[in-house]
């Protein structure tokens, strides 16, 4: 039980601190009295000021979480800003960016000094008087606030904080941010206590050149530099007045004063500019005056990610490095890095335009060919039934056109609705046009396609990389994502295969018909494979010749010889990486292949049996300009020595046994350049793909060309259909064009003679009638095999 006494002295306690308490207010409030007026608003003001430093504080370090994060100072020392990261060719050249927001930096030395004065006038005409905070624009601003006239007293640095440290939307709010006006004063506070911070560790022109970074200029347009290449095709530092002005004018509201949407209200908004450089006296009245009565002058040039040359490879390239990035704290669209890629921005242009000049021809003759037919044909040269429509059902319009109607009737009805659209034109490029999207479909199936690359085998660089015939239109790569039968082309594994295993090219084997008895899934398979002529003649010939003039009987025998098995372990150890098919028409090229797969195997070849994968990318850089990746040669050996050395030979002889398959070379200027070269045509079932490698001792180049699905070809037959007619020409005029380029005359060059001496014979000729001719390899046994006969 508590003591009374105890309770009694505590009352007595409370009451005396009480009166105490009491007698120091009234004190005090005579002190107030006594002293002057002005002295008392002073220590008011002193108090207030005192309070409001202490509440800037608490909003920095959010207390008690009740405002919300904000930029720390080591992201003030650090900002992370959105940066396109920019790609260069082998020679120097910028071939393309990758970004999420297009801006590309600029320092403070590349900006136009009217720029700079012209912007402070009309953002912050005391930038230079005040540390982020302008307290004088703050009392104009409150005041012209109650009269009416609504207008920001952000400084320049409080708009860097905003635009560049995301403060309104990248940070937590905190308790206090749910409250709607104090939501707007906390985050006016915080863009004050960045703008400091700013001031204290950046320079004025350092705060300038990242504010003109940062600001948006609409239309997906970041920073100053992008926006004078984008809107005028200039650099900052040769804007001119009304060119600046409109900019700078821009920065108010870029999609109300954008020139695109609203032209007549960014003229406005330009001209007032104009009158604030003219009030500030940067330009006399009378420029002002024949400046504002100048028209915008726009030279726009939209720029989009696929911009530049080598749009196929530049994915490659963000494709190969994507896993390095993510490992390494990387966003190839927004780090600001300097990819040096292996590209050649001559080749690359060579190889372009060798495409578009034979896809052209051969678009032009594909049309003839089949008039008013359609091209789509089964396997017996049938046209196939419902082709455009089975194809429409699988089309991302018709399924939106399903979403919204909710009717298969419906979406088709809409389907074979024309429309305005663009179109690709083998001639012309981009179309406009008007189309039903069905029409669209079938056009577009008739386009043939292609793809092609250049390495060269001794670093194994890409030097060259077209993908199809338009990046705008047709987005999917036939040289690393498309997998195709290569037909005769596989036969470089056929024979590696059989000289690594003790053959040599001066071996004969006798052409004739042969029959090849193997198991599938346990049950008894039969394969008879032809000869294009359909004939054997019951001849020897040398694997040399046979090779050259892509004998199929021949190639079928060795491959069995040696075995699929080891044919397979060839062609993967040379540098196929997709998934090859154990049986035998294997050997005449039955299993799909990629085109970057398969030039490289040349490669490996070329470059004596070393195999090395192809290299896209040699160096990356970040956005300071280190160094953080390099590339290091990672080489084995696949063959040895002399088997590389022979199959050099091999594919030599192409150029030098009469009527081979390769001959059609010659037709092009290549031959005055003491540069050899070699190669080997391929064919598959029905024409369906024409393919060609070609080699030199410097360069190996590969063609494909065939229609987006197997179904869509030339009749049989028909030798434009034949990769020597379809795929070899893309090399002939590719390499006649380098080999004419003076800088590029390190490619010219003949083999060089053996390292060391050589066991096995390899010069050697046959005679053979000349209607033992062609390259394609007849696939129908492996029809009949796919269909269980």
């Amino acid at each position: 039980m508590q003591s009374p006494w105890i309770s009694n002295t505590f009352a007595e306690n409370s009451i005396q601190v009480f009166s105490r308490l009491k007698n120091w207010w009234h004190r005090r409030k005579e002190l107030r009295k006594k002293r002057k007026w002005y002295v008392r608003v002073l220590r008011f003001i002193l108090f207030s000021f005192l309070a409001f430093i202490l509440f800037l504080f608490l909003i920095n370090i959010n207390f008690l979480w009740l405002f919300g994060s904000s930029p720390r100072i080591s992201d003030i020392k650090n900002p992370q800003q959105s940066i396109a990261s920019e790609v260069y060719s082998s020679d120097g050249k910028m071939i393309g960016r990758f970004y999420r927001e297009n801006r590309t930096p600029v320092e403070y030395n590349e900006l136009s000094p009217l720029l700079v004065k012209t912007l402070v006038a009309t953002e912050d005409e005391r930038y230079y008087s005040h540390m982020g905070i302008d307290f004088v624009g703050l009392v104009s601003a409150f005041k012209d606030w109650f009269s009416g006239d609504y207008r920001g007293a952000s400084t320049i640095s409080q708009q860097l904080v905003k635009n560049m440290y995301k403060s309104r939307s990248a940070y937590s709010k905190g308790l206090c941010g749910r409250i709607p006006f104090v939501r707007v004063v906390i985050m006016k506070l915080k863009e004050w206590i960045g703008a400091f911070k700013i001031e204290v560790y950046y320079s004025k022109e350092e705060v300038i050149a990242m504010y003109l970074n940062t600001v948006d200029f609409g239309n997906n347009t970041f920073g100053i530099k992008t926006a004078s290449r984008v809107y005028f095709q200039t650099t900052p530092a040769k804007l001119k007045p009304e060119q600046i002005a409109m900019l700078v004018g821009m920065l108010k509201a870029p999609t109300t004063y954008g020139p695109l949407k609203n032209p007549k209200n960014c003229a406005k908004r330009r001209n007032v500019i104009l009158g604030i450089m003219q009030k500030r006296q940067l330009i006399s009245k009378s420029e002002a005056d024949s400046l504002s009565a100048l028209p915008l002058g726009l030279k726009y040039k939209i720029e989009d990610v696929s911009d530049g040359a080598a749009p196929y490879f530049r994915n490659a390239v963000a494709a190969s490095i994507d896993t390095w990035c993510r490992a390494n704290g990387y966003d190839i669209y927004s780090s600001g890095l300097k990819i040096y890629t292996t590209i050649d921005s001559r080749m690359q242009q060579y190889a372009e335009e060798a495409v578009n000049k034979q896809m052209t021809f051969l678009q032009r003759e594909f049309d003839k060919h089949w008039g008013n037919e359609n091209p789509w044909r089964d396997i017996n040269y049938n046209e196939i039934p419902d082709f455009i429509y089975t194809n429409a059902l699988e089309c991302p319009r018709y399924k939106q056109f399903r979403k919204e109607t909710g009717s298969e009737d419906s979406a088709m009805v809409l389907m074979n609705q024309p429309i305005a659209m663009k179109i690709f034109d083998p001639k012309l490029g981009a179309v406009d046009t008007v189309l039903s999207p069905i029409d669209s479909i079938e056009y577009t199936k008739r386009l043939l396609h292609i793809g092609f690359v250049a390495i060269e085998p001794q670093n194994r660089y890409v030097r060259a990389w077209v993908g199809d015939i338009d990046y705008q239109f047709f987005k999917y790569d036939h040289v690393s994502q498309a997998e195709r039968q290569p037909g005769s082309t596989f036969k470089l594994f056929v024979y590696t295969a059989a000289i690594a295993a003790g053959m040599a090219p001066c071996d004969t084997r006798r052409d004739q018909f042969i029959e090849w008895k193997y198991k599938e899934n346990g049950k008894d398979m039969v394969w008879r494979p032809h000869n294009v002529t359909g004939k054997h003649y019951g001849i020897p010939v040398s694997l040399r010749f046979a090779f050259a003039h892509s004998i199929n009987s021949i190639a079928v025998a060795v491959a069995r010889e040696v075995g699929l098995d080891k044919v397979m372990e060839y062609a993967y150890r040379l540098g196929i990486r997709s998934q090859l098919e154990n049986v035998p028409s294997m050997c005449l090229g039955s299993s799909d292949v990629r085109l970057l797969d398969l030039v490289n195997s040349y490669a490996s070849i070329i470059a004596d049996g070393i195999y090395e994968p192809p290299v896209l990318v040699t160096r990356i850089e970040d956005r300071e300009g280190n160094t953080v990746w390099e590339y290091k040669p990672n080489r084995k050996r696949a063959v040895d020595y002399e088997t590389a050395v022979m199959m050099q030979e091999m594919l030599k002889a192409g150029m030098r046994e009469r009527g081979s398959t390769t001959q059609a070379l010659r037709k092009y200027d290549l031959f005055r350049y003491g540069t050899e070269y070699g190669g080997k045509t391929g064919t598959s079932s029905n024409f369906s793909d024409g393919w060609f490698v070609g080699v030199s001792h410097k360069l190996v180049g590969g063609a494909w060309v065939g229609g987006e699905q197997r179904c869509i070809h030339f009749r049989n037959g028909f030798e434009l259909g034949e990769g020597g007619y379809s795929a070899l020409p893309v090399f002939g005029i590719f390499m006649q064009k380098v080999m004419k380029d003076e800088s590029l005359k390190k490619y010219r060059a003949k083999f060089p003679e053996p390292k060391k001496k050589l066991t096995k014979q390899f010069d050697c000729w046959t005679s053979i009638p000349d209607s033992l001719m062609g390259d394609s390899a007849d696939m129908r046994g492996v029809d009949s095999l796919l269909n269980g006969g």
